[in-house]
C-alpha cells in the first residue's frame, strides 16, 4: 500500500485532533476518507482540497456531510507533505476571516520551529 501514496499527511501539534475529537462519527469518517483520497490521488478535486485565494499556501479541505459544511486549513512542507491545522464547522458563505489569519499564524509557527 505503501507505494500508493502521492502525498503524506501529519497533524502539526494539537490543532487538527483537537477539532477531529469533536466531530460527529459520520464526520470523522468522511474526513478520513477524503484524507485518504488527497494521500492517494494525483489530482485532487477542488471539491475537497482548494487553495485559498489571497493566503501564502494555505489549503482547506473541504467536506459535507447532509447540510453541514466543515473545513480543516493544511498547508505543503517539501512539496509532498501536507501538514493540517485549524478546523471548523463553516456556518456562513464566507470562510471566517480569523480562522484563515489563525492558519497563517500556526504556518509561520511552524515553519519557525523547524
Amino acid at each position: 500500500m505503501e507505494g500508493n501514496f502521492k502525498r503524506s499527511i501529519v497533524y502539526y501539534k494539537h490543532y487538527y485532533l483537537d477539532f477531529f475529537e469533536t466531530l460527529k462519527p459520520e464526520v470523522k469518517n468522511k474526513f478520513n476518507w477524503t484524507l485518504q483520497l488527497i494521500a492517494t490521488i494525483d489530482r485532487v478535486p477542488e471539491k475537497y482540497f482548494k487553495h485559498i485565494t489571497g493566503t501564502d499556501g494555505i489549503y482547506e479541505i473541504r467536506v459535507e456531510v447532509g447540510s453541514s459544511i466543515y473545513r480543516v486549513f493544511s498547508f505543503f512542507d517539501k512539496g509532498k507533505l501536507v501538514v493540517l491545522v485549524n478546523g471548523f464547522q463553516k456556518k456562513t458563505n464566507k470562510t471566517p476571516k480569523k480562522e484563515i489569519e489563525l492558519a497563517e499564524k500556526i504556518k509561520k509557527a511552524y515553519f519557525n520551529e523547524k
